[in-house]
């Protein structure tokens, strides 16, 4: 399972970090940019892949998993560094949005806290939790999926949701419908091929989660499925399919009223690559963008008369240097690749 070897890597990120994305080799943080309206005050993208909010968000640290309250005024991402890997938040105040900072109850640095996901209600906030230290240097905690509640003073305390969802297996990245409904992805046992599950809310509790069926569970191992709110489309992260690009690439599969799933559909070449990082995707609350990680490379990077220390600085000090970024695009992508015809 490939995002377990992500959590593994050991991602080196300079002193310094300016809100321009520059390092200033002094390892203090220049004053952060006065940044107004909506998703950091950004130019909306079109139907190409831009780097959302590079150097502020985007940065060369190792960057993917996005969540978005509903009223747009809080974005959480992940961010890893040396062995190190957490949930950060930046927040619409008063009109301006704050410097990225890690997120409430995320500060312990014994744990890994990745992949977020709010209800679209925005009262609860799961994520994937686990000890990434036991304290001899070797062993792992198991990987369990938790969820903290929205009261008056924010996030209250992290709980393990517990079974029937989380097992001695591996359970990670959540997403949620409107109605309660979790997607998740579950490991096999003594594996690292894992597969997209549900579980129901019924009367305040969980049930028993299935596996979801071969059209969403198409390759030779699919994680991180994010969900529509309404439940009628699911992007799921493949690997092992013989129409991708190259490594694990993005497919869309759509649900009807009798709980029928399409064939699943490749997102193109637009949003997939050969390169084998692309396994974190998102729609934003408002539903007009698409976000997802992916560690292409600089394919626009003018290439030097000769190499130089400078120029590795250059391309290690800013994003697109082979860790993972944070992409966004218009969502209309998602309705070009709905089935003209019914779903049997």
């Amino acid at each position: 399972m490939k995002r377990l070897l992500v959590l593994g890597i050991l991602v080196l990120l300079p002193a310094g970090f300016s809100a321009t994305g520059a390092f200033n080799g002094q390892g203090a943080q220049d004053r952060f940019p006065v940044l107004e309206g909506p998703y950091l005050g950004q130019e909306p993208p079109g139907l190409k892949p831009e780097l959302f909010a590079p150097g502020l968000v985007t940065t060369a640290m190792y960057c993917r998993d996005t969540a978005i309250t509903p009223d747009g005024k809080e974005i959480y991402f992940c961010a890893a560094v040396g062995g190190y890997a957490t949930i950060m938040v930046t927040r619409e105040i008063n009109g301006r949005w704050t410097r990225p900072e890690v997120a409430p109850q995320m500060e312990n640095p014994d744990r890994m806290n990745w992949e977020p996901c709010i209800s679209p209600d925005g009262k609860k906030l799961f994520f994937l939790s686990y000890l990434s230290d036991s304290g001899d240097g070797k062993t792992v905690g198991n990987q369990d999926i938790w969820v903290m509640d929205r009261t008056d003073r924010g996030w209250g305390k992290p709980y393990n949701l517990g079974p029937p969802v989380n097992t001695e297996e591996f359970e990670f990245f959540p997403s949620v419908t409107r109605d309660g409904t979790l997607y998740f992805s579950r490991a096999e046992k003594d594996s690292l091929i894992s597969f997209i599950y549900r579980s129901r809310l019924k009367n305040g509790k969980y049930t028993e989660p299935e596996k979801l069926p071969a059209r969403v569970n198409s390759g030779e191992s699919q994680y991180n499925a994010f969900v529509s709110p309404d439940e009628s489309y699911l992007i799921v992260p493949v690997s092992g399919r013989k129409d991708s690009y190259g490594g694990t690439d993005y497919y869309i599969v759509f649900r009807d009223a009798e709980d029928n799933w399409s064939e699943p559909v490749n997102m193109g070449d637009t949003v997939n690559t050969p390169e084998d990082d692309e396994y974190s995707p998102y729609v934003s609350p408002d539903g007009k963008y698409f976000f997802f990680m992916s560690s292409r490379t600089q394919p626009d990077e003018k290439k030097p008369a000769k190499l130089s220390y400078d120029f590795f600085r250059m391309l290690y000090n800013k994003p697109q240097n082979g860790n993972s970024d944070i992409y966004w695009m218009d969502a209309s992508i998602i309705e070009t690749l709905r089935p003209k015809k019914e779903i049997k």
